[in-house]
């Protein structure tokens, strides 16, 4: 994993604005706190390099959930490491500190059934980011790479900015609501991410596109619909939102 630029003729500054637009956007309006980490972790699959990535956050008594993922593959290798219990995302949230393995096969000691899950699903490297702020660790964002090798160090910086964007929008909305709220956020959230991936199921049947066109495809709908993404991903699957209205912003 290098320096990332990846988009032509752009400049890596004009990248760079581009996703803290695409974070912070989804702080105003309608927010939706599965539509944040979404944006969040595909805008860094994007612009980092890496092929997939994975959010867990935490409830109020510290258990972790995954709350978006960038693929299938991605999903299986967060299921299970909250399912074991040990993980980059794990030490991650509980030392408030990145982790980074840039060789997750050579890796052989540490966190056993990540690494066999990581490598059958094709994977070889990780870098994994807190969501924090000053101190408080709310969850963490695992990116995963098919190749070897460590984020750049300014890379993994603009990973940590993206993250804190999104953590800060999180706190702020959560410092409205009880503490017991919090525990519920989550659920939400959690319902909302299998309406999402049903819906995007349905769209990228419809139109033969990849699960990330699809979820481009309900985000914008949602946004120039101005609703929620969980309202519109519950109107696609219950079909009163038709898939042919969405199908040509994923082409």
């Amino acid at each position: 994993m290098n320096d990332s630029d990846h988009a032509g003729d752009r400049t890596r500054e004009e990248n760079i604005n581009d996703a803290f637009v695409r974070v912070a956007g989804t702080l105003v309006e309608s927010y939706d706190v599965v539509d944040l980490l979404s944006t969040l972790v595909n805008t860094c699959t994007r612009l980092l390099g890496v092929q997939a990535g994975g959010i867990l956050l935490a409830d109020s008594t510290g258990d972790l959930e995954l709350v978006a993922s960038t693929s299938e593959e991605a999903e299986i290798v967060e299921i299970m490491i909250v399912a074991a219990g040990a993980g980059p995302c794990i030490d991650c949230y509980r030392t408030g500190a990145t982790v980074s393995v840039q060789d997750i096969a050579a890796d052989a000691d540490a966190w056993p059934r990540f690494r066999r899950t990581a490598l059958e699903q094709g994977f070889r490297a990780t870098h994994a980011t807190p969501l924090r702020l000053h101190g408080e660790v709310i969850g963490a964002m695992n990116l995963l790479s098919t190749v070897t090798g460590a984020l750049s160090a300014r890379d993994a910086q603009l990973a940590q900015a993206l993250a804190d964007v999104a953590t800060v929008g999180i706190l702020h909305e959560r410092s409205f609501r009880q503490p017991e709220a919090v525990t519920a956020q989550l659920h939400l959230a959690l319902d909302t991410r299998i309406l999402v991936e049903q819906a995007k199921g349905v769209l990228a049947q419809v139109r033969s596109c990849t699960m990330t066109e699809a979820f481009t495809a309900l985000r914008d709908y949602a946004r120039g619909h101005d609703t929620t993404l969980r309202a519109a991903a519950e109107g696609v699957v219950n079909r009163t939102i038709p898939a042919e209205a969405l199908v040509t912003q994923a082409s």
